[in-house]
């Protein structure tokens, strides 16, 4: 099926390109997938869970391409296509502690007689939490409680005596060498690279402000340091400090990626900071450079957009999560600007306004957030986020009954999301971090969608079949990720061209998000369909959707829906060289069927009990940002 190419396909004038994109020379990059976000049993709530054999072994196994057991059917799983890298983000609260408890007891050395006791009582109630099939609810009682975000925080941080799980520091201790010497066995330069990282899990009130920390350093230095914890600081402010600190000891970089934004109670790219003050320039500035890109989409929902805060764009309900991790789960989610992707940039052009330095400047990833070790972004071969709801008669069902959690998501209310695409020069730790921190990176819900997006002047569709196509438009344009500064009164082309994965369906559509600063210093936005396949034409500036060709007895999908590739040069109709603003890409898939959908066919059952039958994936490319002149 060929693509429509429309109007927009245009060469830009021959107009002097006056703008800076300050790179260093590097050599043509190489698409890496991968996933920056997979919790194993060293984390917590993930053996309280189910998952207490799929260790940091059995999760770079099976990123890597090996079949290995799943943690909780205890069947052979294996991933189609295997991984280019891998970041095991366990939690630093708490590392390695739940399962030193269940299977050796406290970590502790020469315990008093009431020090025993205690620990007596804390083994056992684990054990039997664990054992009895009532983790899930042991998990629950440990969330916090439904309050203020930044009371919250500040209460945590006047308690200057907050316990700390006994045996935790040894634990964690123990725990963190033996990740790093599965990190060392897994790690192959140029085939396989195990990136380190942890998890940052800092939920003050309910509000999801957690981080994912990746560094660039070995295995072997990053023996010198211990991840920083929420039980350090729950402040954000306080863990950039310590990356920046610990950076300078070891001689190596840290970046965070903050994750499911989308239920951060407003915080997470809020005008305030945690301490509910303004934001300084100081503070946008640390914030920008350590955290360079953000998690836009993964299992607990996608944080692209919410249609309460983007009502005319008609694909902005897609993987709506509605859910806090707080005790008490109730219907009273409020989608904030704070917690979404697309608000996120445009208060960030609001407060480069006012403060000179934008520190919502970020790209996108996506990552899973899984918890059963196995990194599993493919609707035919999602195996839960928890170990323990992996089967679809579980998937179906909600996590737990008891009064605690009653009120909640199901497996079937989640998504098998995301994956991180990095335009990387090589597959190593060094050069995944060079990509990330210039931004040229981008999210897939699943399907391993090529993307590529370039703005600039004397632009053609051509450039992109060249053989050297990246060094070609690197001459006369800036990728995903990069600023463009045009002189005035000139206009700059925007190149973008994707690709279907060989193993998924066909593409709908590209759009063009665009946010821009009006001249009364409020940011809006606006979606342009910018090239779509088949025959459609726009209505009243609407293009038509795709219709769901699914068989809903076997899950299959029509193969004839779609075009295989789409590209296009656009440029903006309504653009105005006055006006600072960001463009980045959404690429939509046609309809295919949920995990749901297939587990309810297997069930015996007409359609899924909770959540959509259908599901329209997507990419997402990093913003470019138009800075006038």
């Amino acid at each position: 099926m060929t693509c429509n190419k429309p109007q927009t396909l245009l060469k830009s004038s021959a107009l002097a390109l006056l703008f800076f994109f300050v790179s260093s020379a590097y050599a043509a990059p190489q698409l890496l997938w991968g996933d920056t976000h997979l919790h194993t049993s060293y984390s917590f709530d993930a053996f309280l869970n189910g998952n207490q054999t799929a260790d940091p072994d059995t999760a770079y196994a099976f990123a890597s391409g090996q079949p290995v057991i799943h943690p909780g059917t205890r069947t052979r799983v294996q991933l189609n296509t295997p991984l280019d890298f891998l970041v095991i983000s366990d939690h630093a609260e708490f590392y390695g502690g739940i399962r030193d408890i269940y299977l050796d007891g406290v970590q502790a050395s020469n315990p008093n007689i009431l020090q025993r006791l205690a620990y007596w009582y804390t083994e056992n109630e684990i054990r039997d939490a664990i054992d009895s099939g009532n983790g899930p609810d042991y998990f629950a009682n440990l969330l916090p409680d439904d309050m203020d975000p930044i009371a919250a925080a500040k209460s945590w941080s006047q308690n200057t005596t907050a316990a700390t799980p006994p045996g935790a520091m040894v634990s964690a201790r123990n725990a963190w060498q033996r990740m790093l010497d599965s990190a060392e066995r897994f790690n192959k330069p140029g085939e396989f690279t195990s990136l380190i990282g942890w998890e940052w899990s800092s939920v003050p009130g309910g509000a999801n402000l957690h981080r994912v920390v990746i560094t660039d350093a070995t295995p072997q230095t990053a023996r010198q340091f211990m991840p920083f914890s929420s039980a350090d600081s729950p402040f954000p402010e306080d863990l950039w400090q310590w990356m920046d600190d610990t950076a300078k000891d070891i001689n190596a970089r840290f970046l965070a990626i903050p994750h499911n934004s989308n239920i951060s109670k407003g915080q997470m790219f809020s005008q305030l900071s945690l301490r509910g003050e303004p934001i300084t320039a100081d503070y946008a500035r640390q914030r920008v450079r350590l955290e360079p890109i953000v998690e836009i989409t993964q299992y607990k929902g996608d944080s692209e957009a919410h249609p309460d805060l983007s009502p005319i764009d008609e694909f902005a309900d897609f993987g709506l999560f509605p859910w806090y991790i707080q005790r008490i789960r109730s219907n009273n989610y409020q989608a904030r600007p704070g917690d979404y992707v697309r608000s996120a940039l445009k208060t960030g052009l609001e407060l480069e306004a006012e403060l000179t330095v934008n520190p919502y400047a970020f790209g996108v990833i996506g990552s899973t957030d899984s918890h059963t070790g196995l990194a599993t972004a493919e609707e035919a071969n999602f195996w839960g986020k928890m170990a323990s709801g992996a089967t679809p008669e579980r998937k179906s069902r909600q996590r737990s009954q008891s009064a605690v959690s009653q009120i909640g998501p199901t497996g079937w209310s989640m998504q098998a999301a995301g994956l991180a695409a990095v335009w990387a020069e090589a597959n190593t730790r060094r050069a995944i971090v060079d990509a990330m921190q210039r931004k040229e990176v981008y999210a897939s819900t699943g399907p391993r969608i090529r993307l590529r997006f370039f703005a600039g002047s004397d632009l053609s569709v051509d450039d992109l079949d060249a053989a050297d196509w990246h060094a070609k438009l690197s001459a006369k344009a800036v990728p995903m990720g990069g600023d463009l500064m045009f002189a005035k009164d000139t206009q700059p082309s925007f190149l973008v061209s994707a690709s279907k994965d060989p193993l998924s369906a066909n593409l709908d559509r590209i759009q063009i998000v665009k946010g821009w600063l009006s001249a009364d210093g409020k940011a809006e936005e606006h979606v342009f369909d910018v090239v779509w396949s088949g025959n459609r034409q726009l209505v009243d500036g609407t293009l038509p959707a795709v219709a769901a060709q699914i068989n809903p007895e076997t899950g299959e999908w029509d193969d004839a829906q779609g075009a295989a590739t789409l590209q296009a040069l656009w440029q903006d109709p309504e653009f105005d060289p006055k006006q600072s603003a960001f463009y980045y890409v959404r690429v939509l898939q046609v309809p295919t069927p949920r995990h749901a959908l297939l587990d309810a066919i297997a069930l015996g059952l007409d359609a899924p009990s909770v959540g959509s039958s259908v599901i329209q994936e997507r990419a997402y490319s990093s913003p470019i940002w138009f800075k006038p002149q």
